[in-house]
């Protein structure tokens, strides 16, 4: 039997494609992603909130060297745009769940442009600059919730899985846009200037989501919203962790925070090979540059089945790579070796994928802002791990253990992994009740 389908106008319609029944369809490819609307809408916002976020950060920690000339306050100023994930991804996460997610995603914006805004006035001190960075990150966690959750209302299928590579590539290049653009935009225009765009930013985000995405309602039910925050908190846990398979892709998705550990210590790294800021930006930059080319090729080339499989292989890989540095490589050797360890990190893609899809819509928010809270808390405790260790101990071993521990904690999670989705077995492909992975309306279901 033949069909006619019409015009792509979210995941309600499909491509205008003419289908045969029992044939397969044809594959997503980013130009079916791109033609609908309001991918385009949620991609630009991304890029510019991210970007913003960064150059704020960039700008504000500049701000307060250059009045105190304190390397600490500068390190606070620093560290003040990562804390509030913690508090925002335990209690405001979830405000995506309970209220319409184009509503969330338009007063968070508005509220950052607002606080950046005010960071523009003379003569504020500096702990209420401070403050006002801690306020405004505040809004980041609810935002990227609603806006993980809304995305597979926009795209399904196929769509949704190129659509959050894209999302995610995107994501990584607007953090390094951004703090490079803080850095130039601060040496030629200064930092209130360089406030003021950002604050421009967040206002364009928010105009965006308002006109170029659709109303839909809250998609928790009314009775869940009545819940005290600390047990819609306890629920979120206990519906992430309750769930052997959720809980080995949640932990699988923070395994990066073993394979960022180069990051974290990237300076006094370079410095043991010789090297000066250069090398430590070269060797920054090798940690993701990888993972943001390889995305959208992993995302594209490989059918949802093959992504699954790999997941577990690769997450090994990722982080056993790292063991190399044992042999203490010159800095050409170390870039390729935190390269090839990021191209792996791909397996992130399906982890994600199948994560979104298993959680239910009307709690989705809330485990994405787990999810993420857990990789940011991890990441600061693994830097700050890592750091101390390399007081004792090379820089090189302290990567070469990190990736050994990772690897085997990986191996570990592909064991239970196949214990709970075993390969060509019910939950292979993201299937459930024999309907295809990336459905949105699938039970099945993860920026830094």
């Amino acid at each position: 039997m033949t069909r006619v389908t019409t015009e792509d106008r979210g995941p309600e319609s499909l491509d205008r494609r003419v289908t045969v029944k029992g044939a397969v369809p044809p594959r997503a490819t980013f130009r079916d992603v791109f033609a609908v609307r309001e991918f385009r809408v949620l991609w630009s916002s991304v890029a510019l909130s991210t970007a913003g976020d960064r150059l704020a950060l960039v700008a504000l920690t500049l701000l307060v060297f250059g009045k105190t000339h304190s390397p600490l306050l500068a390190a606070l100023v620093y560290a003040a745009g990562y804390l509030p994930w913690v508090i925002g991804g335990l209690f405001l996460a979830d405000v995506a769940d309970r209220r319409p997610r184009r509503s969330v995603m338009v007063f968070c914006d508005a509220a950052r442009a607002v606080l950046v805004a005010a960071m523009v006035i003379p003569h504020v001190p500096v702990v209420v600059l401070v403050a006002l960075l801690f306020v405004a990150t505040m809004f980041a966690p609810p935002f990227e919730s609603a806006r993980a959750s809304i995305t597979p209302d926009i795209l399904s299928g196929e769509r949704y899985v190129l659509g959050t590579a894209v999302l995610q590539t995107t994501f990584l290049a607007s953090q390094v846009f951004g703090a490079a653009a803080g850095g130039v935009a601060v040496a030629f225009v200064g930092v209130r200037p360089s406030l003021v765009i950002d604050s421009a930013t967040f206002v364009l985000s928010g105009l965006l989501i308002a006109f170029g995405t659709k109303a839909r309602p809250a998609a928790a039910q009314p009775e869940s919203v009545q819940a005290s925050p600390l047990a819609r908190m306890r629920d979120g846990f206990r519906l992430v962790f309750g769930d052997q398979a959720l809980s080995t892709l949640l932990l699988f998705g923070w395994l990066v925070v073993f394979y960022t550990i180069p990051e974290g210590i990237a300076a006094p790294y370079a410095a043991k090979l010789g090297g000066g800021s250069i090398a430590t930006g070269l060797v920054i930059a090798s940690t993701a540059l990888s993972t943001t080319i390889l995305m959208p090729l992993f995302t594209r080339f490989l059918r949802p089945r093959q992504r699954i499989n790999w997941m577990g292989p690769l997450a090994v890989l990722t982080c056993a790579t790292l063991i190399l540095t044992a042999f203490h490589p010159d800095l050409a050797a170390s870039l390729v070796i935190f390269s090839l360890s990021a191209a792996f990190g791909v397996y992130q893609n399906a982890a994600n994928t199948a994560f979104v899809i298993r959680v239910p819509n009307e709690r989705r928010a809330q485990a994405f802002g787990i999810a993420s809270m857990g990789v940011i808390v991890g990441q600061g405790a693994a830097f700050v791990a890592a750091g101390a260790a390399a007081e004792l101990v090379a820089p090189a071993a302290v990567i070469a253990i990190g990736g050994g521990i990772g690897a085997v904690v990986a191996f570990v999670l592909t064991l239970r992994w196949r214990h709970v989705s075993p390969p060509g077995g019910r939950h292979a492909a993201g299937r459930r009740t024999g309907r295809a992975a990336g459905s949105s309306s699938v039970p099945l279901r993860g920026s830094r």
